[in-house]
């Protein structure tokens, strides 16, 4: 009996190992082994070369293949022998950086587990070849663009760019199946007319206007579902459908033109959760896809799920709302004080850099959902320069209403200091007398 209980055993742990692996495997594995450590805002081109340090000491393939405007090496890993060519490349804007830590544990994973019978199928049945930050100066200055100015994903035909010259050059040498090209989009774009953040949207890229399917695509449009089922598991509702609008400079809708079939993905925001998650969302993904590709579970996939999603939308969501304030204009004579709406957002930036936070709207009702809600019905609001206006900061002055203020006064904080002041996106002051909706 005990023989037979020890050989049960060992042939469970074998189909354990063999098994398909879940999504919520895939996710503590994350948790257990990530060597990503910085948040991607702050990652530099620094950070990454030493996160490269570590891959390189734990066998992996990584060769510099080029360099930036400013002479930023960029470089290449690869991982796995099998016939089946995958590409991913990340950040080719520079602030668009989840992908790129996310890459990095993806590797560092599967070159520590490469001896597990599910990760060596994965080896034998492909070639991952990934490129983490394309646009290595535009990510030192956190902007979208490279040095030249120019939007490397808007390059594919031009040329004009050495890092768009470079991607061209990387597919056109290895003619890979597929292509994941990794960026972010806004963190208020939602799913669809609702409200919620869309914090994944994915499209399987055309290679035309007409929107010509071939078995590349299809085979996309299954994997993709296998990415959602699984990413359904931690965010669901926050799943949509990037617009498909075919871009004829895109890189994306090139790749596909030029053979190589590609799966955006679009990390957006979670209200509540920090950067770190939608890293492991990211890492999920690619796993739970290249485990799908090995098996060939993504034959039996259906389709639809990915067909089905919303597509992304805008303009319902916002950061900050202010419901009801009596906002002082001093711009008038008198001056005047009427009961409105403000709606305020937080500009894209670094996680360790001081938030700025910007006025959007002014209005009566404003029809939109904030991420944080206040009732400034019963409070007197002055914008701290005297600038109540679209695209200027919303740091504001509360005054309970049945305070006598003369508004006018050229130190008006120090000859009447405010009851509660917001700043940067929280209160500084007072923030216990504000009701929250």
């Amino acid at each position: 009996m005990r023989h037979f209980l020890s050989v049960f055993f060992l042939i469970l742990v074998s189909l354990m190992t063999a098994y398909p692996q879940t999504a919520e495997q895939f996710a503590a594995l994350w948790d257990d082994e990530h060597i990503s450590k910085i948040f991607p805002s702050d990652t530099r081109h620094s950070d990454l070369k030493k996160y490269l340090d570590q891959l390189r000491k734990m066998g992996l393939k990584i060769d510099q293949v080029g360099l930036s405007n400013a002479n930023r090496e960029i470089y290449q890993i690869e991982w796995g022998k099998g016939p089946l060519k995958v590409f991913m490349w990340s950040q080719m804007h520079g602030d668009e950086p989840t992908a790129t830590p996310a890459l990095i544990d993806m590797f560092a994973f599967l070159q520590k587990n490469r001896d597990k019978d599910w990760v060596k199928k994965i080896g034998e049945t492909m070639t991952i070849r990934g490129v983490p930050m394309l646009n290595p100066d535009g990510a030192e200055l956190y902007q979208r663009r490279n040095l030249q100015g120019i939007d490397i994903n808007r390059d594919a035909v031009d040329l004009k760019t050495p890092e768009g010259r470079l991607l061209k050059q990387l597919r056109d040498e290895w003619s890979p199946a597929i292509g994941f090209n990794l960026h972010n989009q806004q963190e208020l774009t939602t799913v669809g007319s609702t409200p919620k953040q869309a914090s994944i949207s994915f499209l399987v890229v055309f290679g035309d206007e007409a929107k010509t399917m071939n078995p590349g695509h299809e085979r996309n449009q299954r994997l993709t579902s296998a990415m959602i089922a699984a990413l359904n598991k931690f965010i669901p509702g926050h799943i949509a459908r990037y617009a498909d609008d075919w871009t004829p400079t895109a890189f994306g809708d090139n790749f596909s033109a030029w053979g190589t079939p590609a799966i955006l993905i679009e990390s957006g925001g979670l209200n509540g959760k920090d950067e770190m998650y939608l890293v492991k969302m990211n890492f999920v993904a690619y796993l739970t896809a290249l485990n799908a590709l090995a098996t060939g579970s993504e034959k039996t996939q259906d389709p639809n799920l990915y067909i089905n999603l919303p597509e992304n939308g805008s303009g319902g969501l916002i950061h900050f709302v202010f419901r009801g304030a009596n906002l002082v204009d001093t711009s008038v004579t008198p001056v005047a004080i009427s009961p409105r709406d403000i709606s305020a957002f937080s500009e894209r930036r670094r996680a360790s850099f001081l938030r700025s936070i910007k006025i959007r709207a002014i209005g009566v009702q404003l029809p939109v959902k904030g991420f944080q809600e206040f009732d400034l019905s019963g409070f007197n609001v002055m914008q701290r320069f005297g600038k109540a206006k679209t695209g200027e900061l919303a740091d504001l002055l509360v005054y309970k209403r049945e305070r006598n203020i003369d508004w006018t006064s050229t130190d008006l904080e120090k000859q009447f200091p405010p009851d509660a002041i917001f700043s940067a996106g929280k209160w500084i002051k007072g923030e216990n007398l504000i009701p929250k909706r």
